[in-house]
């Protein structure tokens, strides 16, 4: 397993992390195969989705904000429970499969981080299982 931190800047934002995710599988050596992301947060999540139009990822946050409100009368004591119902909405984990040594993403998806109750310091961690022969 591997893992990278990442610095969030915004309360809400994505933040396209495939690049890092693909560096770790290419070091791996692993040419077949699922790659599991990860983040050990529970105000936070992974997802893949479009990262072709930078409206998608703000639209997503958009949305977001409109089904699940930051002030809405939750009664979570420290003030976030926005933040954690968007992270279970989204999930803690993605898996891609691992071809030929590369993610398997359609032409206009990318892995993003999911930051709902940033600004913070976040660890993604990646995983490979080898297909077996």
């Amino acid at each position: 397993m591997k893992q990278f931190s990442l610095k969030t800047g915004a309360r809400s934002e994505m933040i396209d992390i495939t690049g890092e995710v693909r560096d770790i599988v290419r070091e791996s050596g692993v040419s077949e195969g699922i790659c599991h992301v990860y983040v050990p947060h529970t105000t936070a999540a992974v997802t893949i989705n479009e990262n072709a139009d930078p409206d998608v990822p703000r639209d997503l946050l958009a949305a977001m904000d409109r089904l699940v409100p930051w002030n809405n009368c939750y009664r979570h004591s420290e003030g976030n429970s926005a933040a954690h119902i968007k992270s279970s909405l989204f999930g803690a984990s993605a898996a891609v499969f691992v071809e030929r040594g590369e993610l398997v993403l359609g032409t206009w998806q990318s892995l993003f981080f999911c930051e709902f109750d940033g600004p913070r310091t976040r660890r993604v961690l990646v995983a490979l299982v080898p297909a077996k022969a």
